[in-house]
């Protein structure tokens, strides 16, 4: 059963609070990348795993029925089943590379799926403060600003983001889109954060966005930032979003009929 705005409610406060304490866990994690006993990459990984166990603990102690799907478990990333619980689906460090070199823009990602709907989600940014939220049929935020996305509906003035897999050896077909969108767009931007990517065109900072190789801990929070604020998500086919699967198209709205074109060229 679909749970109530009152319940929905409580479900974003507790994902606050999670994304707050996890990002605490981060900087802290942050600070000790001057010590010179392991790299910054074996570092950068028990930050990654220390911060998912305190969004954990926190949510588990609130709702110790739900289920749990965090990119650093090692049980599988299955889909939940139909009847799953309401399961919390996290990304601990979104722009772990940028978390790595002290890139500002990296993020904590907490979504919840109910009944097989992405329904509430949360993407923090602990560099700017910025506490991006969203629940169903309760629009998106920035703090206390309610978010809207953009309305340009052409490519030529549209600024678009996207995303490429860490290891690009193999994919440089990817590339094929950088090259067809930086002729026809504005302006791209790789960022190197899918949720902050979602949650900025949420906000009317981005108007579009695509990727083909997106985790759903990635978007589980976003989906519902970018539904929640006007946007409009898709499957590079045009499909209904599918979180679990790699590829998404994201729009303001009135700009997804030309990015799908372009998806749809010979």
């Amino acid at each position: 059963m679909m749970s109530s705005e009152k319940t929905l409610a409580e479900y974003l406060g507790a994902a606050q609070q999670a994304a707050l304490r996890a990002a605490a866990v981060l900087e802290d994690w942050r600070r000790r990348f001057s010590v010179r006993e392991k790299g910054r990459f074996d570092l950068v990984t028990e930050a990654d795993v220390a911060a998912q166990k305190t969004i954990y603990d926190y949510l588990h102690d609130r709702f110790p029925d739900h289920g749990f799907l965090g990119e650093e478990d090692k049980s599988g990333h299955n889909r939940p089943a139909p009847d799953a619980p309401p399961t919390w689906i996290v990304d601990p460090l979104d722009g772990t590379t940028n978390y790595v070199h002290g890139f500002p823009l990296y993020c904590v990602s907490i979504g919840l799926q109910v009944d097989g709907e992405l329904v509430a989600g949360v993407v923090f940014d602990p560099l700017r403060q910025e506490m991006f939220k969203a629940a169903k049929s309760m629009g998106a935020w920035l703090g206390n600003e309610r978010l809207a996305t953009s309305q340009t509906d052409r490519l030529e003035q549209a600024l678009l983001a996207t995303g490429f897999p860490a290891d690009m050896q193999g994919r440089e077909d990817l590339l094929h889109w950088w090259h067809t969108f930086s002729l026809r767009a504005h302006g791209l931007r790789r960022t190197g954060s899918t949720a902050l990517n979602l949650a900025y065109l949420a906000a009317g900072r981005l108007d579009g966005y695509w990727a083909f190789d997106n985790h759903v801990w990635d978007v589980a929070a976003a989906v519902v930032l970018v539904r929640e604020a006007g946007g409009v998500m898709t499957n590079a086919d045009g499909s209904p979003y599918d979180p679990y699967t790699p590829d998404a198209v994201a729009s303001n709205g009135p700009l997804q009929p030309a990015l799908l074109a372009c998806f749809q060229e010979p």
